[in-house]
């Protein structure tokens, strides 16, 4: 679910800058779409929407489903968790 509130929300971005008659992309690389939106990215920033658009492919395709269930753990997902979170506030911020 955090890819998907990150992927609205840049593409919220995205209109933002390049205006409502400007059709948004139509992929779901997370950091594709904050270049394409034209923000100013920390490193850390785009090393977390890599991650974030994994999450994306591992969750749906069958192949990876299993080695991207063993990853998650308990530690693992509550610590991404608060980084979508931290994310999240600070792209509302900007929309």
């Amino acid at each position: 679910m955090g890819h998907l509130v990150v992927e609205k929300l840049l593409k919220a971005l995205f209109v933002s800058v390049h205006g409502i008659s400007t059709i948004t992309p139509r992929i779901h690389n997370l950091l594709v779409l904050a270049k394409k939106a034209n923000l100013d990215l920390t490193e850390k920033q785009e090393d977390l929407l890599d991650l974030i658009s994994t999450f994306n492919i591992n969750a749906r395709y069958g192949d990876y489903k299993q080695a991207f269930y063993k990853k998650c753990t308990q530690k693992y997902t509550q610590e991404c968790k608060k980084e979508i979170e931290v994310l999240v506030v600070w792209l509302k911020s900007l929309v």
